[in-house]
């Protein structure tokens, strides 16, 4: 197998300038089972996880920065991390079984580009951005912009995801992430979902968003959930009007693993349930 592991940022642009054909990756959680089924290997396989800035998990005052190849069994196991954003390490914790979990991150996950991948809700529905180094410097973009369709995303051959960012939660805001699948263990989601909501101090939602993912092409913002909870306690005509919302927002396909009309009917379980629970972490009464 043609294998590099360049240790900073400059030796890897380098590299991949240098050599067009090839590909860099964040865990080979999926290159290796591709290349088992009979893809093509790339010229070169360029293995990010020696660089520690792509590794790191670090938070200041204002703001977290998540090394893009940072495995997914250290997130899970940051205390910190999962105080401030509990959905997202629910979302990490569920990539593959805990071998995997040694290898596989969050921008594996997120550039495999399955619009089943977990962590994807939680990262849009938190307003994470990438930052993206090339041969020509670095830039920084929302999370939404990485991702255009099933196997494909923005980023050239000679482009890679060096971290995520995002502002720490406000006091009274939380998340959460739930999906469906037909085994409890080790499988795709059917559909996924990502809430965050905040509350204020009698308990009345002052902001909720949603983002379904394995209901379309990529995630899925749901558009007018603050407009349907903002001002009122989240009670059950409010999470009604939410999935109702949520289902009529999104196009699936069916499947072997569900059908069209399945998956409508299970956004509108998990829409429900998600709001719920990020409603509650974020200090909402039951």
């Amino acid at each position: 197998m043609p294998y590099v592991a360049p240790s900073t940022i400059d030796e890897a642009c380098d590299f991949l300038r240098s050599n067009p054909g090839s590909r860099v990756f964040a865990g080979a959680t999926d290159i290796l089972p591709q290349s088992k089924a009979g893809r093509r290997l790339p010229e070169f396989l360029v293995d990010l996880k020696r660089i520690p800035r792509l590794t790191g998990l670090n938070v200041d005052d204002k703001l977290w920065r998540i090394g893009a190849s940072t495995p997914a069994a250290h997130l899970t196991r940051d205390s910190r991390l999962s105080g401030e954003f509990p959905g997202l390490v629910e979302a990490a914790g569920l990539i593959g079984s805990d071998q995997i979990q040694t290898r596989a991150s969050l921008g594996g996950n997120l550039c495999n580009a399955s619009p089943a991948a977990d962590t994807g809700p939680s990262l849009v529905v938190n307003e994470f951005s990438a930052v993206i180094a090339s041969p020509e410097g670095e830039r920084t973009v929302p999370v939404t912009a990485i991702t255009t369709g099933p196997g494909q995303t923005s980023l050239t051959n000679d482009e890679f995801i060096v971290e995520f960012l995002a502002d720490r939660p406000a006091a009274g805001t939380s998340d959460a992430y739930q999906r469906f699948t037909p085994r409890t263990e080790m499988d795709i989601a059917v559909v996924g979902a990502g809430a965050r909501v905040s509350v204020g101090p009698t308990g009345e939602v002052t902001n909720a968003d949603l983002v379904l993912g394995a209901v379309a092409p990529t995630t899925v913002p749901i558009v007018g959930i603050s407009d349907a909870l903002v001002g009122r306690s989240l009670d059950e005509p409010g999470l009604e009007r939410a999935a109702d919302l949520a289902k009529e927002q999104i196009e699936p396909i069916s499947d072997k693993r569900g059908t069209r009309d399945f998956r409508i009917h299970i956004a509108g379980v998990l829409t429900k349930r998600v709001l719920r629970t990020a409603a509650e972490r974020a200090g909402a009464e039951s």
